[in-house]
């Protein structure tokens, strides 16, 4: 928009007329106080600024614009019909000016500059998003090679301390073997079992996640019970879990087309994340219903909660809890797979969560989420 100051009204009619018919959009000030007063409230890509006017005059008015951060990008055209010396040229340049014209205005020769300065505008204006752009580029670019680094650095920990548990457990054993203690071989077998039990997960989570980056993330789909695929996993979770009890509520009483195993995957990581963060508990909620064509499936746990302001964060790739990553182990990618696998089968992941009063990790699926096109 461009503002024209001017204490003569058949000036400021007749210049607004014309750039109103090259479709520059205009507004009007008659004097240098009121045009003060729009410029902190409107945004202008170039003032026509008249120089001799009562009260506050052209250079004044310039000079108080250029204090004004909102307007210091503003162009500025002097018009005068007086102060036609040197001395006044000079001084409206000094005072912010980037024009002086004096009259009578040729309007031809302001329209073309008119026109410039608004061509100058628009490509300032490309070249600093341009450059806005730019700069995200590459902050995200140092934030993704800061949380490679740590993800390297977490999963080079939590792959070394399984294999170190399995070292020490054969080393036990070797020495159990040679005195004939059965029951204390039998015990360090079962403990090298969980160790590698978790070096497996570990390294299956790894292979998912390479396999979602490069797109060959694989599903075979078809017509199972959600219902029965529950009883199967919370007697696996019971089994290893023993001291955890786990509430069903609702039952879906309907088959879903969609991968089984994938499903169960992200069931397994929703019950086991429930069970880890939280300690001093022993009771989960399955919470599970059919709305509409639509699977609803929750895991409430009564444990450490989450911020709200985390909520969204939690299923990024590679993101854990400062908090928590203190005290509990993994490479924060599960979560991550998991959002992958439902977001696959064309459904939503989210969580209900308050600090302090646990969380409930839900996803839901269409009943028949399609055939796959990988």
């Amino acid at each position: 928009m461009i503002l024209i100051v001017d204490d003569t009204p058949e000036n400021l009619i007749s210049l607004k007329r014309v750039l109103e018919r090259h479709n520059f959009e205009v507004d009007t000030a008659s004097s240098g106080e009121e045009a003060l007063k729009k410029v902190l409230k409107n945004e202008y890509v170039l003032i026509i600024l008249d120089v001799q006017m009562p009260g506050m005059d052209g250079f004044e008015v310039a000079e108080a614009i250029s204090g004004y951060s909102k307007a210091k990008e503003t162009a500025i055209i002097f018009l005068s019909a007086v102060n036609k010396e040197l001395k006044f040229i000079t001084k409206g340049y000094s005072s912010g000016g980037l024009d002086y014209i004096t009259k009578p205005v040729d309007m031809d020769i302001l329209l073309l500059k008119v026109k410039t300065f608004y061509r100058i505008y628009e490509q300032s204006r490309k070249l600093i998003e341009i450059q806005k752009a730019l700069l995200d580029e590459i902050e995200f670019r140092k934030q993704a090679e800061r949380k490679k680094d740590e993800f390297i650095s977490i999963a080079s920990h939590e792959l070394k301390t399984p294999l170190t548990s399995v070292k020490g457990y054969m080393q036990l054993l070797g020495r159990s073997v040679e005195k004939g203690d059965i029951p204390t071989v039998k015990k360090h077998l079962g403990k090298a079992q969980v160790q590698l039990e978790k070096l497996n997960e570990l390294i299956a989570d790894l292979l998912d996640i390479s396999k979602i980056e490069s797109g060959k993330l694989k599903f075979n789909k078809k017509s199972f019970s959600i219902d029965c695929l529950l009883d199967s996993v919370v007697d696996i979770i019971h089994q290893s879990n023993p001291e955890f009890k786990i509430i069903r509520n609702g039952k879906i009483g309907r088959e879903i087309f969609a991968d089984e195993m994938r499903v169960e995957q992200v069931i397994i990581n929703f019950l086991t994340n429930a069970i880890k963060y939280s300690p001093g508990t022993n009771e989960i909620q399955i919470n599970a219903s059919l709305e509409g064509d639509q699977v609803y499936l929750g895991v409430r746990d009564f444990g450490i909660g989450i911020e709200p302001k985390l909520h969204k964060s939690v299923f990024d790739k590679f993101y854990r809890v400062e908090e928590t990553s203190i005290h509990f182990q993994g490479l924060g990618i599960g979560l991550y797979i998991s959002a992958e696998i439902v977001r696959r089968h064309k459904g939503e992941v989210g969580v209900k969560s308050k600090l302090g009063e646990g969380s409930e990790f839900y996803f839901i699926l269409p009943l028949n989420s399609g055939v796959e096109t990988d």
